[in-house]
Order: C-alpha cells, then sequence, then structure tokens
C-alpha cells in the first residue's frame, strides 16, 4: 500500500506509522510506549486464547528491538540455548549436569563479554602495571544490552530449576521464548521463576476489569514515584555527584539522602509500573519491593528490597554455598561472597563491589552480635519495643544510606571524598544546614514541596506494612475517592518532570 504524502487527509497515518516504526527506546514514560501499551493491550483481548502467548512473543521482541535491533541475536541465543539444553538434560539424565554447565557457561560468557570485559582487562593490567610487567590494555566499545543481567538470570534459573527437578522443561519453543521476554518486565525484572511465569504464559486468561483497574492504578503510583519523586530528586543529586568538591558538606549529606530516596523511587516505580502492565493481561509478577525503608536490620533490608533478585541470589548462590547449614566462619564467608557477587551483578566497578561487600558485613555483624540477633527475632516476631524498632530502623536507614554512595559514586575516590566531606562544618549547625540548602538551590518552596512528596511517600510505605494502600482506597466513599484521585492527578501534572529519563536500573 502507498500512502500518498501530499494528501492531507493521509498525514496522521504517515506520523502514526513514522512514529512507530521510528528506532526508539522504549521508555515507560516515553509517549512510544503511552501509544505501544493501548494497541497492545487491545489486540490481546481480541485475539482467540490460543494465539495470545505468541502475541505477546512478538510484541515483546517488537518491545526490545526498539532498543537496538542488535540485541535480539543475544536474547535470542540465550533462549535458544537455554531451551535446547534444558530438554536434553531432561531427556539424557546421565548427562544432565553437562548441559547446565554448557548452558551456565554460555549464558555468563556473553554476559561477561558485554558487562564486565573491560573492567577485568583494565584491573589485570592495573595489577601488572604496578608489579612493573609492561602490558597494554585491550579495551573493546561495547555496547550492554539492556536488560542482559535481568534475562539472563530468568534464563539460568530456568535450567537450574529442570536441572533440580523442580519443574519440567517446556515443550513449546514459542512459549519458552515468550516468558524469557514478558515485555512489562523484560529490562529490569522482577526476574521472575518459572514456576510463577511459565504456567500463566501458557494458561487461559480471562479480562477481569477490577485486575485491569488496579493495574492501572499501580502503573499510576509507580509514575508518580518515578516522574515525580525520582526525577525531580535526580536533579540535585546529579549536581553534587558530578562535582563534590563545589558542594559544602550538608549538600553531600542531602544529596546521599536524596539518592536513597531517588534509587528506591526510580526502580519501585519501575517495578510498579510493571506489574500493573502485567496485571492488564490477566498476568500475576511477584512482589519486588515491599517498604523496604521501614527495615529495622540490614537482613530485613534485603528480605524487602528488590526480592526477585536478592531471593534468585538466596535460592542459586547462598544456599548451594552451604547458607547457614555450615560452621560460623564458612557461613560468614558465604554472605560475604554472596554479596560481592550481587554488587558486582550491579556493574562493573570496585564502587559496586564495595556496595555489595559493605551490606554483606553489616549482616555478618548483625548475625555475631547476640544482641542484635536477639533483635532481628524479636521484629520477626514482632514483639519488640516500639522505641526500639523506631531507633533500629533509622539506624539501618542510615546505614543504607551511606553505603548508596558506593553506588552513586562514579570512582572509589569520589564516594570516600564525600563520606568524609559531608559531615564538613557540623560543628557550626545553623551555617552546615544553611550554606547546604543554598548550595544546592533549594529555596523554601522547593523543600516544602519535597517535603510534601516524601511525607507521602512514608504513609504510602507506612500503611504498606499492613495493608494494600490502593485496594484500602477503594472503600472510601466515592466523594472522598475522587477528590484524592483528581487531587493525585494534578499532583503529578504540576510537579512532574516529562523528559523521559531512563530508569536507573536500566543500565544493569
Amino acid at each position: 500500500m502507498i500512502i500518498q504524502r501530499h494528501n492531507p487527509a493521509y498525514r496522521p497515518a504517515c506520523f502514526f506509522i513514522k512514529y512507530l516504526t521510528k528506532d526508539k527506546n522504549m521508555l515507560f514514560n516515553s509517549l512510544a510506549f503511552a501509544i505501544f501499551l493501548p494497541i497492545v493491550f487491545f489486540l490481546y483481548w481480541a485475539l482467540p486464547s490460543k494465539y495470545r502467548s505468541f502475541f505477546l512473543l512478538i510484541v515483546s521482541y517488537y518491545f526490545y528491538m526498539s532498543w537496538n535491533v542488535k540485541y535480539v541475536v543475544l536474547i535470542l541465543f540465550t533462549t535458544v540455548l537455554s531451551y535446547g539444553c534444558a530438554r536434553l538434560l531432561e531427556k539424557h539424565p546421565a548427562h544432565k549436569k553437562l548441559f547446565l554447565w554448557l548452558t551456565v557457561a554460555a549464558c555468563m560468557s556473553v554476559l561477561f563479554f558485554f558487562k564486565y570485559y573491560n573492567f577485568f582487562d583494565l584491573t589485570i593490567v592495573r595489577i601488572l602495571q604496578k608489579c612493573a610487567i609492561p602490558v597494554q590494555a585491550h579495551t573493546l566499545t561495547l555496547l550492554l544490552p539492556v536488560g542482559i543481567s535481568f534475562y539472563t538470570f530468568q534464563t539460568l534459573s530456568y535450567v537450574i530449576d529442570v536441572y533440580r527437578g523442580e519443574v519440567e522443561a517446556e515443550r513449546n519453543f514459542f512459549t519458552y521464548a515468550a516468558f524469557i521476554s514478558f515485555f512489562p518486565q523484560l529490562v529490569a525484572g522482577p526476574i521472575e521463576r518459572t514456576s510463577n511465569l511459565l504456567p500463566q504464559i501458557k494458561g487461559e486468561h480471562t479480562f477481569h476489569r477490577e485486575d485491569a483497574v488496579y493495574g492501572l492504578k499501580l502503573m499510576a503510583w509507580g509514575f508518580f514515584k518515578k516522574l515525580v519523586i525520582a526525577d525531580n530528586l535526580a536533579v540535585y543529586v546529579d549536581l553534587v555527584f558530578d562535582t563534590p568538591q563545589d558542594y559544602p558538606g550538608f549538600a553531600m549529606l542531602l544529596a546521599a539522602f536524596f539518592f536513597t530516596i531517588q534509587i528506591y523511587c526510580d526502580f519501585s516505580g519501575y517495578s510498579d509500573i510493571a506489574i500493573g502492565t502485567a496485571k492488564l493481561f490477566d498476568i500475576r509478577l511477584m512482589q519486588n519491593f515491599n517498604s523496604p525503608y521501614f527495615a529495622a536490620s540490614v537482613k530485613e533490608f534485603w528480605s524487602r528490597w528488590h526480592i526477585s533478585l536478592s531471593t534468585w541470589f538466596r535460592d542459586y548462590v547462598y544456599i548451594p554455598l552451604g547458607g547457614n547449614r555450615v560452621g560460623k566462619l564458612r557461613h560468614c564467608a558465604n554472605l560475604l561472597v554472596t554479596f560481592l557477587v550481587s554488587g558486582l551483578w550491579h556493574g562493573a566497578a570496585f564502587t559496586y563491589i564495595i556496595w555489595g561487600g559493605l551490606h554483606g558485613m553489616l549482616q555478618i555483624l548483625e548475625n555475631s552480635i547476640p544482641l542484635f540477633r536477639a533483635h532481628i527475632r524479636r521484629v520477626k516476631e514482632g514483639t519488640e519495643k516500639k522505641g526500639v524498632l523506631v531507633i533500629s530502623r533509622l539506624v539501618t536507614f542510615f546505614l543504607v544510606m551511606l553505603a548508596w554512595v558506593f553506588f552513586r559514586a562514579g570512582s572509589v575516590s569520589q564516594a570516600v571524598y564525600i563520606l568524609w566531606d559531608m559531615w564538613t562544618g557540623i560543628g557550626h549547625p545553623l551555617s552546615y544546614l544553611r550554606t547546604g540548602f543554598v548550595g544546592l538551590g533549594l529555596t523554601l518552596r522547593t523543600a516544602l514541596e519535597l517535603a510534601l512528596l516524601l511525607a507521602l511517600l512514608a504513609v504510602y510505605d507506612a500503611c504498606s506494612l499492613h495493608a494494600d494502600p490502593i485496594r484500602k482506597t477503594e472503600t472510601w466513599k466515592p466523594v472522598l475517592r475522587w477528590s484524592f484521585y483528581y487531587g493525585f492527578m494534578l499532583l503529578v501534572i504540576l510537579l512532574a518532570s516529562f523528559n523521559a529519563q531512563e530508569f536507573v536500573y536500566f543500565q544493569f
């Protein structure tokens, strides 16, 4: 069909087709996704049930190729390899360990090459140069495929589960490929387990208006956290972490605090949008965050933060190493190794490794000191005193915040500089606070707006400890409920940043 561009009647169609076919990053907070999702939604429910999983596969690959068409080669490779090896290890149990390690080696090799090659090459070269061995680095110009860490881990969990006999190998390749590439969670999780997502991909689905409405509300909350809170805080965070030497101590402390909130709202916002989007297709993804900053210990923090990843490392790294079923020293080593690997998973830099190591060391301390062990037990049982609970939550938040500095900093030296210098001038409290606010350019109005947003976030997460706040609003009287909805939308319109900034975890 030839579209006559000179005819004005065809101009909207031309624009629409040109927009959809143009290579664009399919950000959740982009116009491209705002066009893409309704079309996929209506087509999905219009199709006969037997074609829906294949349709999800097609749109998921289109979604992924919108980032870079070349990326599809990698995800297709890991999909074909893991599908074939899972079938083979089930068919030939005598050689199943061989097929397992073939999958692990191949998938991890791809991940290593694109994500870690330059890091390890430069590290080895620097070590050899320190030893007076003249060598040259052989770095490569590589573009990190978006989502590679997430779908690689989902692929590995599937093959390992088949190896363990916990799930059966999927016979239908297209169904399996749709499971690996399901677009809401493809590029930044949650990292789904086979037993949860795969049966849903190939199962029968019925449209439920209540679930769809809930999904849209959850998406709205996710967009609020991303566009209104995270993206606005990112402005101040970037200023300080780009040139920390230009800012006074309290400005650095504020930037560390702002990043602590930013990364939570950014990543949990993505997870909310992903889970809400999946709801539109009658698919339930696992919870990925559960009010992590209300944790009363670092151990509890990791049971509430990025749950899909923390449970992945628990089940496929920590427990196979021996978990806590070994001696004390070995248990400490297992914890530390798990968190060091977790840090490395996040990025090819020593800052991430140190960040993971800090969390591992903090958990070792919690496990080693009887007073902390007793506290963790009482928190779990719900018998801890309220005053102690409040203090432990504040201390945990503070420790997590300090560790986030390494996560965000561009280098180890920069992180150390910020952590040391953020206390400069604290001996003069009024001057310390005033110069910090002035240094960041925070006006009284801006500070009050941020305080309002953070208070709303805190109230939501506090309510989430006891019940689902979104479900709770559905029990309100119509006048109150709709007044809240319209007020919420007005707040988004007035305060949101619509620059379509990437989600932080896309880089992992």
